[in-house]
C-alpha cells in the first residue's frame, strides 16, 4: 500500500481529467419513459403526459420533467459490464483507493441545474470531469476521501441543458464494536441489515419507529404531507414541519422481489413494495405474511413495527386477509 502522501499525491493528478469522452445516451427523449417516470413518482403534472394539457400550456407541447435529465444518459445494466473493461479515469480513481484500504462506498450529495426542458425527439450528451478529491477526512463511517464529479449535459446541438454536481465518499469502515468482534472460541457474528445514517433531516423519524410509532412529516404551513423527509416543502416551499402519526393502513402500488445480489442480513427472495399509506403518502418497505410469489399491485396490507434485528426496529407491511 501507498504512503499517505504519496496516494494523495497520486489522487491529486486525476483532479481535473474527464472520466472518458462524451457520451450520448441510449434513448432518444420520449413519451413512453416520460410516462413510466411520472408514474413511478407520482408526478401528475399534465403537461408531462398529456399531450392536449401540454399544448394549452407555455410549453406548447409534451416536456419532460426536470429532474430526469441524468436517467436520459444511464445505460442501466449494460454500464456494469462496460465498467470491467473501461478505462475510465473514475473507476481508475475508486480502484486505486480500493486497493488501498478504502473499500466501501457511499452517496453524500447531489446538486443539479436545469437549462432548459427537454422535448421528445432531444438527443442528451453527457461529459463528467472529476472536479475535486478531498484530503483524508475522518466521518462517522470511517476514513476515507470525498470524491466529486461534474457532468455537463448537452443536446444534440451542442447547446448545454444541465449540469450535475455529485460527490461520493470513498472509506475505510470504522472498525466494529468489541461485542460485535470474532475471537478463537466465539461463532462470528451474525450479518445484519445496512444501518441507516441519521442526521437532523431524519433522526426523528427513526426516533419515532424506536418509540413504535410511522410517523409522516407534515408542512406547517400547508398541511401537506411528505415522505421521505426532507427539510422543505414541494407545494409552498416553507420549511416548518412537524409530524403526523400514521395509522399504517395501505395499498401495494408497486414491488419488486429481489433474488440477486444476495446481500448478507437479508432473507432472500425479498419482497420490497411502494406501499401507498391511506394518509396520501407513501414509503418503501418488506410486505411479510405471505409467500414472495403472492404479493400483487393492490393488496391492502397494515404495517407492524417490530424488530428487524437486535438492535434495530423496522415497519414491516403485513397481509391484511
Amino acid at each position: 500500500m501507498l504512503e499517505r502522501a504519496e496516494l494523495e499525491a497520486k489522487l491529486a493528478t486525476y483532479v481535473g481529467k474527464e472520466t472518458g469522452p462524451p457520451s450520448a445516451g441510449p434513448d432518444l427523449v420520449n413519451e413512453a419513459m416520460i410516462r413510466h417516470w411520472c408514474e413511478a413518482m407520482g408526478d401528475e403534472n399534465p403537461i408531462y403526459p398529456d399531450a392536449e394539457a401540454a399544448k394549452e400550456s407555455a410549453h406548447g407541447g409534451i416536456v419532460a420533467p426536470p429532474t430526469m435529465l441524468q436517467a436520459w444518459s444511464m445505460r442501466g445494466m449494460a454500464q456494469a459490464k462496460l465498467m470491467e473493461t473501461s478505462s475510465d479515469n473514475q473507476l481508475a480513481v475508486h480502484n486505486l483507493l480500493t486497493q488501498n484500504g478504502y473499500p466501501s462506498v457511499v452517496a453524500t450529495n447531489c446538486e443539479q441545474e436545469y437549462t432548459r426542458y427537454l422535448r421528445p425527439g432531444d438527443q442528451v450528451i453527457s461529459h463528467t470531469v472529476i472536479e475535486s478529491i478531498s484530503e483524508q477526512k475522518a466521518t462517522a463511517l470511517g476514513t476515507g476521501y470525498f470524491i466529486n464529479t461534474r457532468t455537463t449535459f448537452r443536446d444534440q446541438k451542442g447547446e448545454p441543458v444541465g449540469w450535475m454536481t455529485f460527490r461520493v465518499l470513498k472509506f475505510k469502515p470504522n472498525a466494529a464494536p468489541a461485542a460485535a468482534t470474532t475471537t478463537a472460541t466465539a461463532a462470528p457474528a451474525a450479518p445484519r441489515r445496512l444501518r441507516p445514517p441519521l442526521g437532523h433531516d431524519n433522526k426523528w423519524w427513526w426516533d419515532g419507529i424506536n418509540a413504535g410509532e410511522l410517523r409522516i412529516q407534515r408542512c406547517k404551513e400547508c398541511q401537506t404531507l411528505r415522505h421521505p423527509p426532507r427539510p422543505m416543502c414541494g407545494k409552498c416551499q416553507s420549511i416548518e414541519w412537524d409530524w403526523a402519526v400514521s395509522k399504517g393502513a395501505g395499498t401495494v402500488y408497486s414491488f419488486v422481489v429481489m433474488h440477486y445480489p444476495p446481500i448478507p442480513g437479508y432473507d432472500f427472495p425479498l419482497p420490497v413494495a411502494l406501499i401507498d399509506l391511506d394518509e396520501g403518502t407513501r414509503l418503501v418497505a418488506n410486505v411479510v405474511g405471505c409467500k414472495p410469489g403472492e404479493v400483487k399491485i393492490g393488496m391492502r396490507v397494515q404495517a407492524r413495527i417490530e424488530a428487524a434485528d437486535e438492535e434495530m426496529q423496522l415497519p414491516f407491511f403485513h397481509v391484511v386477509k
